[in-house]
């Protein structure tokens, strides 16, 4: 009768799992991956819910021309223009858009509007766009310390 070949401890067909070292080293690898990719990818977040307020801006400009059109001055309430509530929350809902008269004149013959963001919102710790403003002459302007780049 022939006996089977008893396994030893050390034969390397034995052992299904990994060591403690290459489970270590993989670890390793993954938070440096990690730790380069994900303040590029925040940015780019960052980015990407900016357009929510430009949008925001652009839509409640438009309301503002056809308020003006229609009623012959513009209004600083945002429910005046179809929005459920003053200030308007963008759709996204990252920003809170506002009117006001500008360069403090009446708003009956100019106005400007800001989106800043929402409490609450990620957007809040964007400290390259913090607001946005857009006037009724078309201006667009904004601060935080990359101004120039958030149009």
């Amino acid at each position: 009768m022939i006996q089977p070949k008893m396994l030893q401890r050390n034969d390397r067909h034995a052992s299904g799992g990994f060591t403690l070292i290459e489970v270590m080293i993989v670890v390793v690898i993954v938070g440096v991956l990690l730790g380069i990719a994900l303040p590029g990818y925040q940015n780019s977040m960052e980015k990407g819910r900016r357009s929510d307020a430009r949008a925001a801006l652009l839509d409640a400009a438009n309301r503002q021309e056809q308020y003006m059109l229609d009623r012959g001055t513009y209004t600083d309430d945002m429910t005046d223009l179809g929005f459920g509530e003053d200030p308007y929350v963008s759709g996204d809902g990252h920003y809170n858009v506002a009117a006001a008269a500008c360069d403090g004149g009446a708003i009956t013959r100019c106005f400007e509007l800001t989106a800043t963001p929402r409490s609450g919102s990620p957007q809040v710790h964007d400290t390259r766009c913090t607001a946005f403003m857009l006037g009724s002459d078309g201006s667009k302007t904004a601060s935080g310390s990359d101004e120039e780049n958030c149009w």
